[in-house]
């Protein structure tokens, strides 16, 4: 209804378009969120967007928080608030990050954004200036390269295997710049069951990445999303754990631990970063949402958060077990994918020739989607890989999707080898 309303408008006299700021000519809409779209309301099974189950929301919980703020801090809850945010929240949130991840709350301070994709739009605001090089990982969150891109950075990508960012191939595009006399401005990791590839940075590229951060002067902003979903494995402490310095700009996020639709989200950073991030956000929205913060701060103080995290993994467990079930049952000969031990996705990887974007309107006509991987890349240099969500859709779901995908990649197999 709104792009035949639209289309109607502009068939009068008045030229809509030569309005817009240049900038503005160059915005395109999420790849993610048009696909979303499209399969929305038919039997489509999509593994394609990355929600959280509507069935890990702590309903209870929120009515239980919510009906005691209104009736004990409602002049705070329904009042604008500081642009840093909650104060008790915010020192709720650094005394569970030192407890939870060995993060001193002496060296960072917190400030509350609306969700941490917020944050890097101030990110960009912030540090980069046209032409200054930002290190991504290859693939990587699409949604980081959008907001990054309007500040117009160069973006340098460095690949990643199972065990995250290859740091040795960093570091040899490190020594390349300085040798040009270039030298990068900060790299932008998801260092924990990455999106979209699922894998997490191990222990010993953690430690060198801070080392070359110091060496070759650089920051680092890592975002952490996923990191509490943990289905194996043992877990690795953030980036940020091992930053004297003040080098690590850590993001954090109640999106996939408590609910999305409260948009609540947290930099940690070193207070004179903080001090910076602050002015940029006042000229944003003034302050993040000050009712979702209180109810947040109860979550977070009363210890519900802590039991949370527990119900949320086993419920995502078996559907992450399930996908990697049925990938190994259906997927033909030459396709690959990651094991991950959390998080929320898991990559795909095609035989070279096959280019998924083309591929996937015969896949929704068979009643599956997908992510087409070329948008992860800074570069969109690759083809043949996608990303795949099992958090949404329930087991039997996940086995007739994957089903489906395998069908059709099946059949694009043939089709190159004849």
């Amino acid at each position: 209804m709104g792009e035949k309303l639209m289309r109607k408008l502009s068939s009068g006299s008045l030229d809509f378009e030569v309005y817009f700021s240049d900038k503005a000519q160059e915005m395109k809409a999420s790849e993610i969120r048009e696909l979303l779209k499209l399969v929305e309301t038919s039997d489509v099974i999509s593994l394609a967007g990355g929600l959280p189950a509507p069935e890990t929301f702590p309903v209870e919980t929120i009515k239980k928080i919510t009906a005691e703020i209104l009736n004990t801090h409602a002049d705070k809850a329904l009042q604008y608030g500081t642009t840093k945010g909650f104060t008790p929240l915010r020192l709720a949130l650094a005394d569970w990050m030192e407890k939870r991840y060995g993060i001193p709350t002496s060296k960072v301070e917190i400030m509350m954004v609306a969700g941490s994709q917020q944050a890097l739009d101030i990110i960009g605001r912030v540090f980069i200036n046209p032409g200054d090089i930002v290190v991504v990982e290859g693939p990587t969150y699409l949604a980081a390269l959008n907001a990054f891109k309007y500040y117009e950075p160069e973006f340098v990508s460095i690949p990643m295997d199972d065990n995250g960012m290859m740091i040795d191939l960093l570091e040899e595009k490190l020594e390349k710049l300085r040798a040009e006399g270039k030298k990068v401005k900060f790299v932008y990791t998801v260092s924990t069951f990455q999106n979209p590839m699922g894998v997490t940075m191990s222990l010993d590229r953690r430690k060198r990445l801070v080392e070359l951060a110091q060496e070759y002067d650089f920051l680092i902003v890592e975002d952490s999303p996923y990191s509490e979903l943990r289905y194996s494995g043992e877990p690795i402490p953030p980036i940020k754990h091992f930053d004297d310095e003040g080098r690590v700009i850590y993001l954090g996020t109640f999106s996939k631990i408590f609910a999305p639709g409260f948009r609540l989200g947290w930099v940690a950073a070193h207070p004179h970063f903080i001090r910076k991030m602050e002015i940029a956000k006042q000229a944003l929205d003034l302050c993040a949402n000050p009712f979702g913060q209180v109810i947040a701060w109860k979550y977070v103080a009363d210890g519900y958060l802590d039991e949370h995290i527990p119900r949320v993994i086993e419920f995502y467990k078996p559907r992450r077990d399930a996908m990697l079930e049925a990938l190994e049952e259906y997927m033909p000969e030459g396709v690959k994918w990651t094991k991950p031990d959390g998080g929320m996705f898991i990559w795909v990887t095609l035989p070279e020739g096959i280019d998924t974007k083309l591929m996937m309107e015969k896949a929704v006509a068979k009643g599956v989607a997908y992510v087409p991987g070329e948008a992860f890349f800074a570069h969109r240099d690759v083809k043949n890989t996608m990303r795949l969500n099992f958090t949404y859709v329930p087991e039997e779901k996940i086995h007739e999707g994957v089903k489906r995908l395998a069908g059709v990649i099946e059949e694009e197999i043939k089709a190159i080898k004849d």
